[in-house]
């Protein structure tokens, strides 16, 4: 979700969930030991629970990167082991860290030593061509004994030659089954299954076998269905979510884009781009992203904006 899940996409998504559990976009080691730091890791209060999600391999450095995310107050640290980009496979990280669970579970235990947080780690059922179960059950038992808990698992294999990062969410078959299996030989373990999962009643299925279901560009595209969510799978009954509508987020963000502007100079379409899908299927939903993501209109103020997307 590199790109999409910034700090204005993830505070949007909190208004549509009290709940969920929200992830960053993948920021690199690199990136936070010789760059920008705050700019990689700020992020606003009300997006709580939130995980930084880091790529790198070496344990030393995504020790550093753990503390860096404890002190700026995140609530879990999550291991990317399963982007099949070639730009990260030249940084070593990613998918093809799982050829390497020894190094996977060096860094591991070196993020648990070094904060109290809970470290967690997201990977694929295989890489290439290889489907062995027992490719995927080794590294997720390897990582377990250095004390992680909690493995997300894109339940296709990612190849690592010859298909685009947009093809390897496609084009390898969806095997659910391995992820239930996981479940399986280790209860103790918290297994959330990821790939593919487009609709609530899906999500109601997987959680007959696994502990957890993470979507994530479905959640972007069609975000307004993350509103049912705390009511189904949180048992929430607060007032805000029983009553939200589209309207109240549309305003709600507005009033965060007026902050912005005022703050941080920035302007309303970097972050009106994240909350485009939210009528999605709406009568009067294309005049209304057309508005949103006219350009044109950047000069006039964010409410204004909204009167003409409404037709005001």
């Amino acid at each position: 979700m590199l790109d999409w899940t910034d700090r204005h996409c993830r505070y949007f998504h909190r208004l549509l969930t009290r709940h969920a559990m929200l992830y960053t976009e993948m920021v690199t080691t690199g990136a936070l030991l010789h760059g920008d730091v705050a700019r990689h890791l700020d992020f606003n209060v009300a997006e709580h629970p939130v995980a930084l999600q880091l790529g790198g391999s070496e344990p030393a450095d995504l020790a550093h990167c753990a503390r860096l995310a404890q002190q700026w107050g995140y609530d879990e640290v999550n291991l990317n082991c399963g982007c099949p980009s070639e730009r990260v496979q030249r940084g070593a990280f990613g998918a093809c860290l799982m050829r390497e669970p020894a190094l996977v579970a060096d860094g591991i235990k070196a993020m648990l030593d070094a904060v109290s947080m809970e470290v967690t780690v997201k990977h694929r059922i295989g890489i290439d061509k290889l489907e062995s179960y027992d490719f995927v059950r080794d590294f997720v038992g390897t990582l377990s004994l250095s004390g992680c808990r909690t493995f997300i698992v894109h339940a296709r294999n990612a190849w690592l030659q010859g298909l685009s990062p947009k093809d390897n969410r496609e084009v390898p078959p969806l095997r659910y089954e391995q992820v239930y299996r996981l479940k399986k030989d280790f209860p103790a373990l918290t297994i959330v299954i990821n790939g593919g999962i487009t609709q609530t009643a899906q999500i109601e299925q997987h959680l007959q076998h696994v502990d957890g279901v993470m979507l994530g560009r479905e959640a972007y595209h069609n975000p307004w269905s993350l509103s049912q969510w705390d009511a189904l799978f949180f048992e929430a009954t607060d007032a805000y979510s029983a009553s939200v509508t589209r309207e109240l987020v549309e305003q709600k963000m507005v009033a965060y884009m007026q902050t912005q502007a005022l703050h941080y100079g920035t302007a309303w379409p970097t972050i009106a781009r994240h909350m485009l899908g939210l009528r999605h299927g709406q009568p009067g939903s294309r005049h209304w992203r057309q508005v949103w993501s006219d350009h044109k209109l950047k000069a006039l103020p964010a409410v204004a904006v909204m009167a003409l997307a409404r037709g005001a």
